[in-house]
């Protein structure tokens, strides 16, 4: 039993990719201050898990503040690529969640002495000028462009 026919490729039509509007997409998310700050957290939080000693990193910070800092531009990405404004909603979400995270972290961090006091305040202080980008970017949405999907949420 054949599960999936390679002529059809689920109705994509390889002819109608357009690679130049694609790079414009790309480069227009890229552009938006919400995105290059969460690139600017992730390279940061990388920064400051470099420095983490292994040995004194008994809860595995450094790879939960690398995913969570991570998760952030993916988000971003993925809401403007998404359009809809429930899924615009839906990848706000994971993104405060993730921040807020993030932030927990860099006062366990503290606590711990797992990293420099300094540069946990600099992320710290990064996370709150994201935050101020994130709600004026969240307050862009547009609310008339959705699909209800019957959830509920956002409504």
């Amino acid at each position: 039993m054949q599960m999936f026919d390679n002529e059809d490729d689920f109705g994509f039509d390889d002819g109608s990719f357009d690679p130049e509007a694609y790079n414009r997409e790309q480069a227009r998310i890229h552009s938006l201050p919400v995105f290059k700050k969460a690139v600017e957290l992730a390279e940061i939080t990388k920064a400051i898990c470099d420095s983490i000693d292994p040995e004194k990193d008994q809860l595995e910070m450094r790879d939960a503040m690398l995913s969570n800092a991570y998760m952030l531009s993916a988000k971003v990405a993925g809401a403007e690529g998404g359009d809809l404004y429930t899924l615009r909603m839906e990848n706000a979400v994971i993104i405060k969640i993730h921040a807020r995270e993030l932030l927990a972290q860099t006062s366990l961090c503290k606590i711990d002495e797992l990293a420099d006091e300094h540069y946990l305040q600099l992320l710290r202080d990064e996370i709150n000028q994201f935050r101020m980008l994130f709600i004026e970017w969240v307050n862009g949405f547009d609310k008339s462009n959705d699909i209800r999907d019957n959830w509920g949420l956002f409504y």
